[in-house]
């Protein structure tokens, strides 16, 4: 075994195709508009997600005299409208420029969020929810989409850890400016602050939507015109680069590409290693509801409104420091499919705990259930690593995965909106009898998965990935000599890894 085939030989850095100046100065520009642009369009899709909840306490709803399950019922409106434009999305994108969709649909959903200040009544709420969520279902899958396109192996997890971890930034600094707000505008020029939330939410989100049709680059063969900042050069080395690693440039997803891909058993392993360790993590959203729900022997609540509330914070930075560490380990050292395993030994951890905890909460030191709940937050890094791994095992065919993606979100938010109230009831908190075997088992279920498809990778798969990548190096190489058109190369690659 030479030392190319040890730990050491597969690090990232210390391949042959050292970074030029060049790539690193590209690097360093991708860095400063597509990731800046998608960090900040990723914390505002939060807020704008989850700013109904600040306002149903803040005023809206004795404003709008809601007195049921209406709370619940605009989640559950926007999260109908998410899960039904995720995978349109992801192919109209092959149509339309991303630099024009995506922050089209960015702009179009920030006015639709400034039109929830206007609202009366509760199908209002309804109508605008549904739509706010069938315009921000394609910014994540798509974002993650762009990234395959212009970051190589070795830069890919760890950008995608970057942009994936704004989420949780966004949920430790939203509760902060959402008070802001409601604190500094509210009766303003008559309007309450509710409405004012959803006001300066808007401006903000139109704002940033607007600068995306300038930051936003498409892709290396087919550079934004209006990107400035990318001149036709880098985006040849950008295209140079992928080819390089045997990408092949993304064409248009065609009825015909759907079905193959949707066919190809080995795509759907993706989904399922996704939906498994998502399930799996289902507790970290109801961990304030752990806390708030717990009581002393008296009967009194251990913590306050206002701690409840404070302490998953922590669990949130738990989750960004682990996506960090993850995504540049997995970076340097090339390894994807083991940190998943990694990943699931992880979260078996914290289901076993609060099995016992849950059976024998008097005899089970409380200290071990808050412990397993931030190491359940460390085990929340699984997107990036499914996706970059996705990216590696089908780096000639951008048809899988950008269904991988819109597959894997689609589904767990499907799964999750039918499942977290049976596996996560407010009425067994903190006692989730359910939730935590359940966790326990998709853990071990996604850990499974993830062993399965690396020993078909390793046995089978990989000897057709490298014939393929072969073949997009020489037939790259012939038609670029002879000016061919990127279709033809598309084609005859796909051919070539098929036979």
């Amino acid at each position: 075994m030479g030392w190319k085939d040890t730990a050491l030989g597969r690090l990232a850095i210390a391949k042959k195709h050292h970074r030029t100046p060049e790539e690193r100065a590209l690097v360093r520009r991708l860095d400063l508009f597509l990731m800046t642009f998608g960090f900040a369009s990723q914390v505002i899709k939060y807020l704008d997600q989850t700013n109904i909840n600040n306002a149903y306490i803040s005023g809206m709803k004795e404003d709008l005299d809601l007195r049921g399950n209406e709370l619940n019922f605009f989640t559950t409106f926007f999260n109908a409208g998410y899960i039904i434009m995720l995978i349109p999305s992801q192919i109209i994108m092959t149509y339309v420029r991303p630099s024009i969709w995506l922050p089209g649909m960015e702009v179009a959903w920030g006015i639709l969020t400034g039109a929830l200040a206007a609202t009366h009544n509760t199908n209002q709420v309804y109508t605008l929810r549904f739509f706010v969520g069938l315009l921000e279902a394609g910014t994540w899958p798509g974002m993650m989409t762009l990234f395959m396109y212009w970051y190589t192996p070795g830069e890919l997890a760890k950008r995608m850890a970057f942009y994936h971890s704004a989420r949780e930034c966004g949920g430790m600094m939203s509760g902060a400016l959402q008070v802001a707000i409601l604190h500094t505008l509210d009766g303003a020029r008559g309007i309450a602050g509710w409405r004012w939330l959803f006001i300066i939410n808007a401006i903000m989100t139109v704002v940033l939507g607007a600068l995306g049709f300038f930051m936003l680059p498409d892709s290396p063969h087919s550079p934004n015109p209006l990107a400035k900042w990318l001149s036709k050069e880098q985006a040849q080395l950008a295209d140079e680069r992928l080819t390089r690693h045997g990408r092949v440039r993304p064409g248009k997803i065609t009825w015909k590409s759907a079905r193959r891909v949707l066919s190809n058993w080995v795509v759907w392993f993706f989904p399922l290693i996704f939906w498994s360790h998502g399930l799996g993590t289902g507790g970290v959203a109801y961990f304030g509801v752990f806390i708030k729900s717990l009581k002393d022997a008296n009967g009194k609540p251990l913590w306050s409104t206002t701690a409840a509330n404070a302490i998953p914070i922590g669990g949130s930075a738990v989750t960004v420091l682990t996506l960090w560490i993850w995504g540049t380990i997995s970076d340097i050292f090339q390894v994807r499919w083991q940190l998943l395993v990694v990943e699931s030994i992880i979260g078996i951890i914290p289901g076993i705990i609060m099995i016992v905890w849950t059976a024998h909460p008097t005899t089970t030191p409380i200290g071990a259930a808050y412990a397993s709940y931030f190491v359940l937050f460390a085990s929340n890094s699984t997107a990036i690593l499914v996706l970059s791994w996705a990216a590696d095992l089908f780096p000639g065919d951008p048809d899988a995965r950008s269904f991988i993606v819109s597959l894997c979100v689609t589904g767990i938010y499907t799964i999750t909106t039918g499942s977290t109230v049976g596996m996560w009831p407010a009425s067994q908190a903190p006692f989730y009898k359910y939730g935590w075997p359940t966790s326990l088992s998709f853990f071990i279920f996604g850990g499974i998965l993830t062993v399965v498809l690396r020993t078909l990778d390793k046995h089978y798969l990989r000897a057709k990935r490298q014939a393929a990548a072969s073949a997009a190096a020489e037939v790259h190489e012939s038609h670029s000599d002879d000016g061919l058109a990127t279709p033809s190369i598309e084609k005859t690659v796909l051919d070539k890894s098929s036979a």
